[in-house]
């Protein structure tokens, strides 16, 4: 079997994230000091440096910020998807995060501001198109 480079090697910190996109649950992290939400996880909040970070889920809803299509990347798994959409996406919580948009009809469906909804793919978070959101 070949290296998977969709994905990093979990941690221990990271592990909590991982295990529940496993159960289609999407994490972010929520300072306690400012109030604010980020992605990527981190231990401290990149906002206000306090320590005083925990774990929420995410609703899962998020606008599309930019997107561009991928016609050649030799790395498995995205060798076999090709071609694919790799996207920025605003998170209804704030932060912004790169992903996958799926399920869109293709590239001239998409639009910068649609609205999207998460979905899960052998444990990594993916976007796609919110039904009856047009």
């Amino acid at each position: 079997m070949s290296a998977r480079h969709d994905v990093p090697e979990p941690d221990a910190f990271t592990r909590t994230y991982w295990e529940a996109a496993a159960r289609g649950r999407l994490l972010v992290r929520r300072c306690g000091a400012c109030g604010r939400a980020h992605h990527y996880p981190r231990e401290s909040c990149p906002h206000c440096w306090s320590e005083d970070v925990d774990w929420e889920e995410a609703s899962g809803l998020a606008t599309l910020y930019t997107w561009s299509v991928v016609h050649r990347n030799d790395l498995p798994p995205f060798d076999a998807r090709t071609p694919y959409v790799a996207a920025v996406v605003d998170l209804a919580e704030g932060p912004r995060m790169m992903t996958e948009i799926v399920g869109h009809g293709g590239a001239g469906a998409l639009r910068a501001g649609a609205a999207l909804e998460a979905d899960f793919r052998d444990g990594v978070p993916v976007f796609r198109i919110r039904p009856n959101s047009g």
